[in-house]
Parts: structure tokens; C-alpha cells; sequence
């Protein structure tokens, strides 16, 4: 059977063939360090793991939760983005509990995005911008993160044409895969950008907690005029390191939010009411968790810095995030060096490439091993320099 159309806009998925070619090493007796998809080695909060056994063991949480999903969730969610960013928003109006925030993000373009429409999308960036905007029928431009401009997505940049028929801006900051931070200065013109030319401003927020040395990455809310453009995306996996466990939210006005509500209704019928009453129990443990996780993910930060320079590529201290955007020397394709630094030693690394054509250049490495094993995959990965 022929496939529609839409699917040869998809974007190639960043991730295809890793995991078989790793099994295959595996089942070969190699010792695999895998550095890849950002997928710590670490348990979620006590609280969690004990709230979910309880959840397991009562039978009214096996019911479906729909859209609503369970109260506490939502409310657990308001009095975090409350605690958290001074920011309040009603549990029921302004939240959307997500199956993971991916699926909310690809979502949210069916909404949003017509056949015709532009959809202004970051790259190197998170493969759901392009692809939850191919499945809408939209145009995608994709403006190039450089360096030189600290990564940052200027809408100045792209061409009045494309900038006046596009409907949505995709911005993800602390960001994915670059590390980069956006200033306040930044987000300031960009909201006020997009109140100008009407554009929805989906700010992936899945990195405001793992951050170090005192920065503290804020909610697009605190933006003055934010709530009249912008929809904001967290996640349970990345603070909480329950990456398989499937939960997020939306945050947004009641419009966006029912936009949004009512999608997932044909979709999905809600995330499983025991995970989401186990990140009510992770929410309401930061104070005693989240400090001792990021002091973890630091140590694993400087031991990776440390260690890939020395082994020949370029790295910045990333002040966010679980990742070290690194470049590779002049002449080194990203691609094939992943794929031989895989094959012959048995490290995987993302290539920047697999990000969009303006990753090149670049591998993305995610600190989610111990020191050691780290210092280990970047001996082994200057070798193939």
C-alpha cells in the first residue's frame, strides 16, 4: 500500500538504527558506552517508585483517565509552576497533562498549523518541531542556531515572505542539542516579535531544572505578554530521570489549552493514573531530590568536559541541560564519525547532522554515565580524531 504524501516531508528520525545496531554489538560481547539519547542511568525519586506500587495496588487508578486525568496531578503541576516560577495558573483551565511533553509538542501543530502555513523551526533541533508540522501539512523554514549568536533563533533572520505566512515559532531553551541559554533580553523581543506578527510561540521548557552553578532558567511566562502567544511544554523525565515513565505538561491560556484538550480526545485517553499520581509524589519531593540529582549530573558534566578536550574536541561548559554540544576538527563529517566510532569502539554518539543539515560539524554527547565510563568513551573517541 502506497503511504500518503505527508510522510515524505517527515524528517529521518535522529535515533533510527542506534538501538539495533547496539544489540547487535552487545549480543558480540563488545563493551557498549552508550552516550546517545538523553536517557540517564539514575532512579527516580523514592517517593515515586513507593506512590506508584501503591497506585498498582488500587483498582480505581486502572480506570481510563481521559483528558481530565487525576486532580491532584494537575494541581501538583499549578503549585510547581506556582513555587517555581511565581507563576499561577488554574489547574483545570490553563494545564494539560501529556503522555511525555513529545507527544504534546507534535500534537499541538494539528491544531495550529494549516496546509500553506509556515512553521519557523530551530536547526539543529528536537525532531517533533518538523515532525508534529509535516503531519499538519505545513511549510517548514528552518533557521540555522550558529555559534557566533549564541545559538539563539532570530526571527530577524528569517526571510518577510515566510515570516508573514508563518503560524508557529518552536523555541527550546535551555536547548537541545546545544546547551545554549537564552537571555532575558532575548526572550523579550522574540515574545514581542511574535505579538506582532501573531505567531504561537511553543516554548519546550524540559530543561528548567537541570541547570548548575546558580543559573536558573525561567518559564516564558515571565515574559510580560507571553500569555497572549505562548504555550510552555515541561516534562517528568529529564528532572526526575523517569524518562520511560511518560508525563509532562502543557501550560498555556484556556484557548490553547482546550485546543489542545480536545485533540488528544481522539487521540489518546489520558497517560496511566498511577504514573501520574507518582509524579504528584516526585513533584512534591524536589526540595529533597532534584539538589543531590543535579549535584550528580555536574560531576558528570566536568569529568565529560574535561575528559573530550583532552581527547581533541571542542567543548564548552554547558551552564544547562544533559548534553555537551561538541565540535569535531575541521574535515571530520559528523555522520561517518559516529558511525565509526560506534563500529570500531563501541561508543555511541549523536551525530550533529542527525539534528538537521546545520548540525554538522558537531556530536552531541549526553552525560548520562559515571566519570569513569565517560573518561573511558572519550579516550576511545579520540582515537577515531
Amino acid at each position: 500500500m502506497k503511504s500518503a504524501r505527508r510522510m515524505d516531508s517527515l524528517p529521518a528520525y535522529l535515533l533510527a538504527g542506534i538501538p539495533q545496531k547496539k544489540r547487535a554489538l552487545l549480543a558480540r560481547g563488545v563493551d557498549v558506552i552508550d552516550l546517545g539519547a538523553g536517557d540517564a542511568d539514575l532512579s527516580p525519586p523514592p517517593r515515586a517508585i513507593e506512590e506508584l506500587e501503591r497506585a498498582a495496588r488500587t483498582p480505581a487508578m486502572h480506570r481510563y483517565g481521559f483528558g481530565l486525568g487525576l486532580t491532584a496531578y494537575r494541581d501538583a503541576v499549578a503549585a510547581f509552576m506556582q513555587r517555581r516560577f511565581e507563576l499561577s495558573f488554574d489547574p483545570l483551565a490553563e494545564i494539560v497533562p501529556l503522555i511525555g511533553s513529545k507527544e504534546g509538542i507534535a500534537l499541538l501543530a494539528i491544531g495550529y498549523l494549516d496546509p500553506g502555513d509556515v512553521a519557523i523551526i530551530p536547526e539543529p533541533g528536537y525532531s517533533p518541531y518538523a515532525g508534529g508540522a509535516a503531519l499538519a501539512g505545513a511549510d517548514l523554514h528552518y533557521v540555522p542556531l550558529r555559534a557566533s549568536q549564541g545559538f539563539l533563533l532570530e526571527l530577524d533572520d528569517v526571510p518577510p515572505d515566510m515570516l508573514r505566512r508563518a503560524r508557529v515559532l518552536y523555541l527550546n531553551y535551555p536547548n537541545n542539542p546545544t546547551a545554549a541559554i537564552a537571555p532575558r533580553d532575548y526572550l523579550e523581543r522574540t515574545v514581542q516579535r511574535c505579538r506582532e506578527h501573531e505567531l504561537l510561540l511553543v516554548y519546550d521548557n524540559a530543561y528548567s531544572e537541570l541547570a548548575f552553578d546558580g543559573y536558573r532558567p525561567p518559564s516564558i511566562f515571565e515574559i510580560p505578554g507571553a500569555r497572549e502567544v505562548a504555550v510552555e511544554f515541561h516534562s517528568m523525565s529529564k528532572t526526575y530521570n523517569m524518562t520511560g515513565w511518560r508525563c509532562g505538561w502543557a501550560v498555556a491560556d484556556p484557548g490553547i489549552c482546550a485546543t489542545l484538550s480536545r485533540i488528544k480526545s481522539f487521540v489518546d485517553t489520558g497517560a496511566f493514573m498511577g504514573i501520574q499520581a507518582a509524579s504528584v509524589a516526585a513533584l512534591e519531593s524536589y526540595d529533597e531530590f532534584v539538589p543531590g540529582n543535579l549535584t550528580v549530573f555536574r560531576e558528570r558534566r566536568d569529568a565529560a568536559v574535561a575528559a573530550f578536550s583532552a581527547a581533541g574536541f571542542g567543548c564548552v561548559t554547558p551552564q544547562a541541560t544533559m548534553y555537551l554540544w561538541m565540535s569535531l576538527p575541521e574535515g571530520v563529517p559528523s555522520a561517518p564519525f559516529a558511525e565509526r566510532l560506534l563500529m570500531d569502539e563501541g561508543v555511541v554518539l549523536i551525530p550533529g547532522s542527525a539534528f538537521g543539515a546545520d548540525g554538522e560539524g558537531f556530536v552531541r554527547k549526553s552525560i548520562i554515565a559515571t566519570p569513569e565510563r565517560i573518561a573511558e568513551a572519550a579516550m576511545r573517541a579520540g582515537r577515531e580524531l
